[in-house]
C-alpha cells in the first residue's frame, strides 16, 4: 500500500462539537448548525462564506449534499455527502484533507451528524442492500463479543481476569467521560456496576456498550503553510492511513478474532507517514474506536500500544488512564461520549484538537505533542479502518 505524503501538508485550524447526547429538541439540522458554527467561532474574522468546499457525513440522517447545504443556506458551495460505515465521520475529514492538500482548494470542512434518537429502533440500524451471501447474520455486539473469549483463549487468561479487565476499560472511560461536560454519559461507575450489569452478548453487558446518542462535529482545514493565517495553534494532519477490508475474514478460514487486520495496515500508513517508529513512545494520547471494551483491548496492540498479549496486563497498570503513560480515550469515547455514527470521527479530532492546544482542562495531557485517532465500521473479519497522527508541530517528533 502507497505511503506517500500528500503534495501539501495540511492543518486543523477550526473545530466544533456538539454535546453527544439524546437531542429530542433538535434536528440534525439543528445539530449541524451548532458545529458549523461554533467551527467558524474558533477562527477569528472568518465567515462561513469564506470556507470554499465542503463534506459532510452520515449514514441516515440525510441523502446528499443538501444534508449541510440547506440547514446553512449555502450557494454556490460544492457539498459532499459520503458513508463509510461508522468511520464515516472519518472518511469526511479524510476526504476535506485530500481536496485541500491537492491545492484544488484554500479552505474546506468536514462535518459529520447522526440523529439516532429520531428512530422507533434502538442501536445502529441501516436497511443493508443485496449481498452474496457470505454476509454474516448478528447483532454489533454478538459479532464484537467473539473478540473476548478468542483474546482470553490465545492468551490464557482466565474468565475473572478477562472480565476485570474489561471491567477497568470501562470504568476507565466513564472516568474520563464525567471530567467532559459534552459527553453523554458523566457520571463515573465502579467496578460492582458494571459487572452486575444485564447481560448483552457472550461475556459483553450493558456496560460493556458504547452509548447511541445524537450529535455533530466539523473541522476546518487548510494548507499546513497557510494556517497561522488563520490561528496561532494549528494543529496538523502528520499521517493519515484507511483501509476498506475485504470481508475475507467472514469469508474464509483463519481469522482467530484477536486482531482487526484492518486497522494494523492502516496505522502502518499513519506511523510511516508521521515519522512514529515507537507509537507506545512516541504518542502522548490516542482516541480509538471503544465501541465495545474488548475492541480497545485489542486496539492497544493492533495500534502498537502495548505487545501481543500483554495488552490485558497493561490495562489492569493502568497505562491507559489520565494518569497513565499513554492515556486512551481522554474524553470518555464511543462508551461514555458517545456514537452518533457521522459524528464520531470528528469528535475524536475535536479532543485532540482541544489536549494538542492544551484546552482540554481537567482532562488534559501534559506536554502532549502527537495525537492519534483510530475510527472503524462494519465487524471483525470485515471492517473499514481509519488510523490518524496528529501534531502540534509541523516536523518530525523526538
Amino acid at each position: 500500500m502507497s505511503t506517500n505524503r500528500m503534495i501539501h501538508d495540511v492543518a486543523i485550524v477550526g473545530m466544533g462539537c456538539t454535546p453527544f447526547r439524546d437531542h429530542w429538541d433538535s434536528s440534525a439540522d439543528d445539530l449541524l448548525v451548532d458545529a458549523v458554527h461554533e467551527a467558524i467561532g474558533t477562527v477569528e474574522g472568518l465567515a462561513l462564506d469564506a470556507v470554499d468546499a465542503f463534506w459532510v457525513g452520515t449514514q441516515g440522517s440525510g441523502m446528499s449534499g443538501q444534508t449541510l447545504s440547506k440547514p446553512l443556506r449555502l450557494k454556490g458551495k460544492p457539498v459532499t455527502r459520503v458513508e463509510n460505515y461508522c468511520a464515516t465521520g472519518s472518511e469526511a475529514f479524510r476526504n476535506a484533507a485530500f481536496a485541500v492538500a491537492s491545492g484544488a482548494y484554500d479552505i474546506v470542512m468536514a462535518t459529520g451528524v447522526e440523529k439516532l434518537k429520531d428512530s422507533s429502533f434502538s442501536g445502529l440500524t441501516a436497511t443493508w442492500p443485496p449481498a452474496d451471501g457470505s454476509d454474516v447474520d448478528w447483532t454489533a455486539p454478538g459479532g464484537f463479543s467473539l473478540l473476548a473469549p478468542a483474546y482470553q483463549s490465545a492468551h490464557g487468561l482466565d474468565d475473572s481476569m478477562l472480565r476485570e479487565t474489561l471491567t477497568a476499560i470501562a470504568v476507565k472511560n466513564h472516568a474520563h467521560g464525567a471530567l467532559n461536560e459534552r459527553a453523554q454519559f458523566r457520571k463515573a461507575v465502579d467496578a460492582a456496576s458494571v459487572e452486575r450489569s444485564p447481560r448483552i452478548a457472550g461475556p459483553l453487558r450493558v456496560m460493556d456498550c458504547s452509548g447511541v446518542s445524537d450529535g455533530a462535529a466539523a473541522a476546518i482545514l487548510v494548507r499546513a503553510e497557510d494556517a497561522h493565517l488563520y490561528t496561532d495553534h494549528p494543529i496538523y494532519l502528520r499521517g493519515m492511513g484507511f483501509v476498506s477490508g475485504a470481508g475475507e475474514g467472514l469469508a474464509t478460514d483463519g481469522y482467530d478474532f484477536t486482531t482487526f487486520p484492518e486497522v494494523v495496515e492502516a496505522a502502518r500508513v499513519a506511523y510511516e507517514q508521521a515519522g512514529v517508529t515507537d507509537p507506545a513512545t512516541q504518542i502522548s494520547l490516542a482516541e480509538v474506536h471503544d465501541c465495545f471494551t474488548p475492541t480497545e483491548l485489542v486496539l492497544m496492540e493492533d495500534l502498537g500500544f502495548s505487545a501481543r498479549g500483554q495488552g490485558w496486563k497493561d490495562v489492569l497498570a493502568g497505562r491507559y488512564t489520565l494518569a497513565g503513560d499513554l492515556p486512551v480515550n481522554t474524553d470518555g469515547g464511543l462508551k461514555s461520549f458517545g456514537h452518533p455514527i457521522g459524528a464520531t470521527g470528528l469528535r475524536m479530532m475535536y479532543e485532540c484538537w482541544l489536549q494538542l492546544r492544551g484546552q482540554a482542562g481537567e482532562r488534559q495531557v501534559p506536554d502532549a505533542r502527537l495525537a492519534l485517532t483510530q475510527n472503524l465500521g462494519g465487524q471483525p473479519g470485515s471492517c473499514v479502518a481509519f488510523v490518524a497522527v496528529l501534531g502540534n508541530e509541523q516536523g518530525e517528533p523526538a
